[in-house]
């Protein structure tokens, strides 16, 4: 990939800088064993953020039927 092929990396203030780091990263240097590693690696982490969102927005529709004012 070519440095303009690859995205651009977000502020340092980005709540996202650690993928933005990793999107601006160089792969030219990697085996395709490496490579398949990686996506593995990169696909399980893909798989926890997806599952603490999830837990995350439960607890908020819970939080918000709770706490929603009761109509009559």
């Amino acid at each position: 990939m070519d440095d303009d092929d690859r995205p651009r990396r977000r502020s340092s203030g980005d709540n996202l800088g650690a993928a933005s780091l990793l999107a601006s990263e160089s792969l030219d240097r990697y085996s395709l064993d490496e490579l398949d590693a990686r996506v593995a690696l990169l696909h399980e982490e893909i798989d926890r953020i997806k599952a603490h969102r999830q837990k995350a927005s439960a607890h908020m529709q819970a939080a918000e039927s709770l706490f929603r004012p009761r109509t009559s």
